[in-house]
């Protein structure tokens, strides 16, 4: 099933279809390397990564002078929290939640539906975008990361050419 059919072009779903073109793709640990399967196979890195987005639900807004992303982070510290930006215009924001130590003797979990492991989001900022003028705060478990607007450029004046009488 195509999901760009469906009217569905978001980077997210299209790494998600990818995924289910290639399932039954990857090679077992008896394959051929060199065997075209194992070309086009997935690897690790990328399922975990796309695992991450599509669980890692974000809302963008636009304002007049800047652009904002808010993704829930959960029981993260600032410094488990990545920004970067890649290729000059790929904004990438992560993290990671881990389980935590179980502190009390004779402690168990009897139910786990917290979410933990790699959390992670990744958009094409517009062509106006300023890439130095970007900030990020946590509060409360909410990650806002703030990317200015380049303004617009001034309209050109018309130029006055002088006639001369010859």
């Amino acid at each position: 099933m195509d999901l760009r059919f469906v009217g569905f072009d978001y980077p997210v779903l299209q790494t998600l279809q990818h995924m289910m073109d290639t399932v039954g793709d990857e090679p077992d640990a008896t394959a051929n390397k060199s065997s075209p399967s194992a070309a086009t196979a997935p690897t690790r890195t990328y399922v975990r990564d796309a695992k991450a987005m599509a669980a890692t639900p974000a809302d963008v807004k636009e304002y007049p002078n800047s652009y904002a992303f808010i993704i829930d982070m959960p029981g993260l510290k600032s410094g488990d929290i990545k920004v970067q930006v890649e290729d000059d215009n790929v904004l990438i924001i992560s993290g990671e939640r881990k389980r935590e130590e179980e502190k009390e003797e004779g402690a168990k979990y009897v139910r786990m539906e917290r979410r933990v492991g790699k959390l992670m989001r990744k958009f094409v900022l517009p062509e106006n975008a300023n890439t130095d003028g970007i900030s990020a705060v946590c509060k409360d478990g909410v990650l806002t990361v703030t990317v200015e607007k380049v303004p617009p450029p001034e309209p050109k004046k018309p130029k006055t050419i002088e006639v001369k009488i010859a």
